[in-house]
Order: C-alpha cells, then sequence, then structure tokens
C-alpha cells in the first residue's frame, strides 16, 4: 500500500506518485472513485435523511458527501482497505448489499472489475476519469431501476475476490472477513446500468434483485 494515506476524494486528489506503475494508478483512481459511487448508491436508496448528505462536486459532477463521521469514514476506510488487491487484481466485485430484517439481501449495486495486469502504457488519467464520470451520472437517474426497501433495511459494503490476499502479508486484508450473510438459491435478476471497456480497466455496474422464485420460496 502506498506510504501516503489515501485521502477523502471530496478533500482532493489521492496522492500519486512518479514512480508508481500503472495498475497502481488506475486503482488508486478507481477507490476514489467507488467511495463517491458507493455514498451516491446510499443516498440514491434514501434510508438516511437528505441532511445527512451535502452536495459536493467530483470529477466536474455535483454528487453527495456523507456528513456523519462514522458513516463516511465506514465507506473510506472499506473502499482504501481494497486498494492493494485491487492493484494486484484480486478483488473481482465490489458490492453495496441492503437487507431486509431477516438478513436476506433484497438488492445488489454491483461494481465488476478488472485491471489489466499486462497493462504497461502510461495512464491517461483524463480519458479514464472520463469514463468513470458516466457512471456516476448515470447512477444518479437509476433510482427507477432500484427496489423500495422496508424502513428499517440495513445494508454492507462486500468485497468478492478472485483470490484472497495472503494475511501475514497485507495488513488490510485483515480488514475483510468472511461472510455469514445468508445468499440467493436461484439465479438473481440482472439490471445493468453502465459499463466501460478499456486497457487498463474494465468496469461493470448492474442491479441484482433476488428472482421472483426465490420470494416465493422465501
Amino acid at each position: 500500500m502506498p506510504n501516503s494515506k489515501p485521502k477523502s476524494p471530496f478533500s482532493g486528489k489521492m496522492e500519486r506518485k512518479d514512480n508508481q506503475s500503472p495498475q497502481g494508478e488506475v486503482a488508486g483512481i478507481l477507490v476514489e472513485f467507488l467511495e463517491v459511487a458507493i455514498t451516491s448508491v446510499v443516498y440514491l436508496k434514501g434510508i438516511y435523511p437528505s441532511g445527512a448528505f451535502e452536495r459536493r462536486r467530483y470529477m466536474n459532477v455535483v454528487v453527495q458527501r456523507a456528513r456523519h463521521p462514522q458513516l463516511r469514514e465506514y465507506i473510506h476506510s472499506a473502499v482504501s482497505g481494497l486498494l492493494p488487491s485491487i492493484q494486484k487484481g484480486l478483488v473481482e466485485r465490489v458490492a453495496v448489499t441492503f437487507f431486509n430484517t431477516d438478513n436476506i439481501p433484497m438488492e445488489r449495486f454491483i461494481f465488476k472489475l478488472m485491471v489489466n495486469q499486462s497493462f504497461g502504457s502510461k495512464v491517461e488519467e483524463s480519458d479514464l476519469e472520463f469514463s468513470l464520470r458516466s457512471f456516476l451520472i448515470k447512477l444518479s437517474v437509476s433510482q427507477p431501476l432500484t427496489t423500495v426497501l422496508p424502513r428499517d433495511c440495513r445494508w454492507e459494503i462486500m468485497a468478492y475476490f478472485r483470490l484472497l490476499p495472503q494475511v501475514s502479508t497485507s495488513k488490510d486484508a485483515e480488514m475483510w472477513i468472511p461472510t455469514d450473510t445468508k445468499q440467493w438459491q436461484q439465479p438473481p435478476l440482472i439490471t445493468p446500468i453502465k459499463s466501460m471497456n478499456s486497457e487498463p480497466l474494465g468496469l461493470q455496474l448492474y442491479l441484482e434483485h433476488p428472482s421472483p422464485a426465490e420470494l416465493v420460496s422465501g
């Protein structure tokens, strides 16, 4: 993990290292984006009062920033803790999962990512940010695609790894523990929101909902 602690994207750009690998640079940009995008998802679902957020600008798009320090720190520490694993291509998906009172997932926002480990050219940061900005714009108008959640629902950030990092070699691996979350028994319904595919980074954003058969059997 870089020596410099990642800054919140709302307070300034993450510090870039001159000798950073293309994968490290892509991972840094992606972690910043995920922090903003996940905050946008939580705001979109309306599970907190609108006053719990404040408007900020990121990538020249108006976004929401959590006012509550614990909420802001949870999102920030979760995604920044994934930085080394994203850089190495170990993380396949990052999910924002919403549960009902029975602890059963009702909706998932999935960020499926692929950092090209063989990419060795200079990362065009402006091009990458232009593509990621379109995700934030699309996300802001995606509420009609989502499900209405009960007032007493809860949510959490989950990461799905292609290969688990070694705990002995990464302090950040200790932040992530296996989940005992109930899983759907039937394939979920998938609603695409946005995707991109470039040389250094592939990214898909889509929704997952339980199938009608799942709801009947539940």
